[in-house]
């Protein structure tokens, strides 16, 4: 059975939103996986800027038939402020990759890279215990990567994120600032966290 079989007006929606997006080749494995579970749902890709980013999730969320959304680069940290609950891992990194829509409307997000890596190199057959390793890049996906890697549990505990104002309401020049220095901050402090455990776990 595929999307064809299904497609109708009951069919679930699922966005992978991302900028650029046409580079994206999920949308048809994650579909057909979610038609093999009995799930009448697809995946749609939507490009949407880093400008347009607050106005489509504030647009999309009125969409009564959106369950989730899937998040690439370069939104896992701007979509993070946009959550209205996330993960303890989500928060500990400062990113989502994923979000799931709540009962009220509001969004909860998590970041399943990490997991995603490390059980699929685990099927495959590697062991990462005891093993060193080469990490390029800190964007969301690496610092995931590297910090379920070396073995980092979050500690803090499930919190509102952002701030209670309405997406349209926030200020867009400054937003847009605020949402810079979080990224770096966030990156930094994930960079400093995976080196000091590496040097702890190195021979």
């Amino acid at each position: 059975m595929n999307i064809a079989d299904t497609l109708d007006g009951a069919t679930r929606l699922v966005a992978i939103i991302g900028d650029p997006i046409a580079q994206v080749k999920s949308p048809a494995g994650v579909t057909q996986s979610l038609i093999d579970r009995d799930r009448n749902a697809i995946v749609v890709p939507i490009h949407v800027t880093t400008a347009d980013l607050e106005r489509f999730i504030q647009g999309v969320s009125l969409a009564r038939n959106l369950d989730g959304i899937i998040v690439t680069v370069p939104h896992k940290f701007d979509v993070f402020r946009l959550c209205a609950t996330t993960t303890e891992r989500a928060q500990f990194l400062g990113a989502v990759n994923v979000l799931r829509r709540k009962d009220d409307g509001s969004w909860h997000g998590d970041h399943a890279d990490g997991v995603g890596f490390v059980e699929g190199i685990r099927t495959a057959g590697c062991r990462r215990e005891g093993r060193r390793a080469l990490l390029a890049g800190a964007g969301g996906a690496g610092s995931a990567i590297a910090l379920l890697s070396a073995g980092v549990v979050p500690r803090r505990r499930l919190a509102r994120i952002g701030t209670s104002a309405p997406i349209a309401d926030r200020g867009r020049a400054g937003g847009r600032r605020r949402r810079a220095a979080t990224r770096r901050r966030h990156r930094n402090s994930c960079e400093s966290r995976c080196r000091a455990r590496m040097r702890r776990l190195s021979p």
